[in-house]
């Protein structure tokens, strides 16, 4: 029995949030977490489509274990110039630093209404100068871990290539900053290889013991020029699956593996390619 539970993202799959929890039941998935669902971003679903959600997700006996949020997923105004190499996916999110208490508010909200235990943020978009700005990114973190355990609430942040906190080594110092048990990190290799780092064994070498709350799953190439990731199926790429999720069962972490495809699929089919993708997971955390 697999130690992990198994969950996708569930636009990886499509935007139709009932087609894509009846295809976890079929896979013989556990769970999944909510981004963007009928072309919308979680944070800016109406109340009446939180309650359709959770009923869909009951229904099903499919857990939602985190609001995707894009929480910090914006640019911050003491960070001066952007770094434009990587694209700003912001799934159908146009908020501003302004908004980000708003925003935040509403994600715990949504987390509570359905029994999500983790919201997921960000480090806001990646500077010419990362490191100017942690500081502040600290002081965006803490009053949010403050705001969401008060509910209850994890606050996880994810290392992600077009912000601030990117790899596992620019993530160590925060974690190591903020002890709080309402705070830890969702742990992306895909997003760490992306940003120049080799995320097994060098990057998850780095990370503080026990401060691992969720991980995403996703492989690729990086092209010959370097500027980018050729995504495609699970375990073909080159980040090392098979080590990183031995190495995840050996240090005891328990916690979800959650595809997040990023892949177009064969033919363009990003569905199928979501659907090889979470097989391909199946077997070799069975391996």
């Amino acid at each position: 029995m697999s130690p992990f539970t198994l969950a996708f993202i569930t636009d990886e799959f499509c935007q139709d949030f009932e087609r894509a929890v009846a295809t976890a039941v079929e896979l013989g998935y556990q769970a999944v977490e909510v981004r963007t669902v009928w072309d919308r971003n979680i944070v800016d679903l109406e109340p009446a489509q939180v309650q359709r959600l959770k009923a869909i997700a009951d229904g099903a006996g499919i857990r939602i274990l985190s609001i995707a949020s894009p929480v910090f997923k914006c640019t911050h105004p003491e960070g001066g110039a952007i770094d434009h190499r990587f694209e700003q996916d912001a799934f159908h999110a146009a908020h501003q630093f302004a908004d980000q208490p708003r925003i935040l508010e509403r994600s715990i909200q949504v987390a509570l209404e359905l029994g999500a235990p983790i919201v997921r943020v960000f480090s806001f978009w990646r500077t010419m100068e990362p490191q100017r700005l942690f500081g502040r990114i600290v002081e965006s973190l803490a009053l949010a871990i403050d705001q969401a355990a008060k509910h209850g609430v994890t606050i996880g942040l994810e290392n992600e290539h077009a912000c601030n906190i990117a790899t596992a080594a620019e993530a160590a110092p925060v974690l190591r900053t903020l002890p709080e048990a309402h705070f830890g990190l969702v742990w992306d290799p895909g997003n760490s290889y992306m940003a120049g780092e080799t995320p097994y064994p060098d990057g998850y070498a780095l990370l503080p013991p026990g401060r691992m709350i969720h991980v995403h799953a996703k492989d690729g190439v990086r092209s010959a020029t370097g500027d980018r990731v050729n995504w495609g199926p699970l375990g073909e790429g080159e980040i090392d699956w098979r080590g990183q999720l031995a190495a995840l069962a050996r240090d005891g972490y328990r916690g979800a593996i959650s595809i997040e495809t990023h892949w177009g699929g064969p033919g363009g089919n990003k569905e199928e390619g979501t659907r090889i993708c979470a097989m391909r997971l199946k077997e070799l955390v069975a391996s």
